[in-house]
């Protein structure tokens, strides 16, 4: 059935609400005319093709050559909705959102090219930022992670697992909370069922979620207890370094047994940021409305008098830490904004130097 013949049936693609499927996407079909074309959501990303599902059946497909040679193009990734002609992804429906991070080694790397995107993973509902009771627990990852997900407009739920491998797990969940404010934060045991029962209703049918956090913190293991089965391959704890090892390599999209969707990433080693939304405003909202009670407008929280958020850290209503991070994250964010407005004066520089060639040639072969 023609993508054509779908907009005007709603009930064609009742198929694709288990999907994900939403208003958002049936709006765009009603501006495209193309008949013969399949509509599909990317399940997988391999080396040289995409794993796709209607919501009936799975198939590789590759990508259109125009689509991966236009260097301002939207390349398919793990949540796009594409349209299919045979078995070629021939246009990518705009995203209702996307989590977005700088391309690795971007961070703090002092050059006056322009910073790339990597895009993780598209159209999510939630992201579950997962960190491990273990050698990887880190209340200032776990701060930029907030940072990270609050930039791409996206929900954030902290989930704390190997609670059963923590002397005293109750103490980390009360550190989160106090960093992580207004976040739902679930202690889970891969062994505790009724520890993961409590994340079932972000697993709701047509939600997707999304699993970030570093390399062995149980991403894979958790999904594999939410479903019921082994559907992603997992390692044992390392005895010498005391936590879990690297195992997935690719970003899938797993139907869960609960009706929603789940994808499951490669542990992220380095979090640079790429969108520049009010994600520290989100992450930081104490300091945030502190600031605004400074003596100075421009007031950097480092030195000046009447700075209220130093007075806020002397008083031990703040942690240093978090202060120290905060500013870190800020100083970041700022010179990634001037990098690209540097950058973007330098396209339009360039322009306009390409339009001036074009006038010169254009008088010389009149002269």
């Amino acid at each position: 059935m023609s993508i054509k013949q779908d907009a005007n049936n709603s009930a064609s693609i009742d198929h694709l609400s288990p999907m994900g499927w939403a208003p958002h996407f049936q709006a765009q079909l009603e501006r495209i005319s193309d008949e013969g074309v399949t509509l599909a959501r990317v399940v997988g990303v391999r080396k040289n093709s995409f794993q796709v599902s209607d919501g009936k059946r799975e198939w590789l497909a590759t990508l259109a050559g125009r689509l991966r040679h236009d260097a301002g193009g939207m390349l398919p990734v793990t949540g796009d909705w594409v349209l299919i002609t045979d078995t070629v992804i021939t246009k990518v429906l705009a995203r209702k959102n996307a989590l977005s991070r700088g391309a690795a080694g971007a961070r703090n790397k002092q050059d006056e090219r322009a910073p790339k995107e990597q895009v993780i993973a598209a159209n999510l509902d939630s992201i579950f930022i997962v960190c491990g009771l273990d050698r990887d627990f880190n209340l200032r990852r776990i701060e930029r992670y907030l940072t990270l997900v609050y930039n791409c407009g996206l929900s954030p739920v902290i989930v704390l697992t190997k609670a059963d491998l923590h002397p005293h797990p109750e103490s980390c969940l009360a550190e989160v909370e106090g960093v992580a404010m207004g976040v739902p934060v679930h202690l889970v045991s891969a062994s505790d069922e009724a520890c993961l029962a409590s994340l079932e209703p972000y697993l709701a049918p047509g939600r997707t979620s999304a699993l970030v956090g570093s390399s062995g913190v149980g991403k894979s293991t958790l999904v594999n207890r939410l479903c019921g089965r082994n559907v992603q391959l997992t390692c044992s704890i390392s005895t010498q370094l005391g936590k879990g090892r690297h195992t997935t390599t690719t970003r899938d999209l797993i139907m869960m047994p609960q009706g929603g969707m789940v994808i499951d990433n490669p542990g992220i080693r380095e979090i640079a940021f790429w969108d520049l939304d009010s994600g520290i405003q989100a992450a930081f909202p104490e300091i945030e409305k502190l600031a605004l009670e400074c003596r100075f407008a421009d007031c950097s929280h480092t030195h000046e008098p009447g700075c209220r958020v130093l007075e806020a850290v002397a008083e031990g209503k703040i942690p240093p830490k978090r202060i120290e991070n905060y500013l870190k994250m800020k100083r970041e964010l700022e010179y990634l904004a001037q990098r690209r407005h540097k950058s973007a004066d330098r396209v339009e520089k360039e322009r306009w130097k390409e339009v001036a060639l074009k006038v010169k040639a254009i008088k010389k072969r009149k002269s």
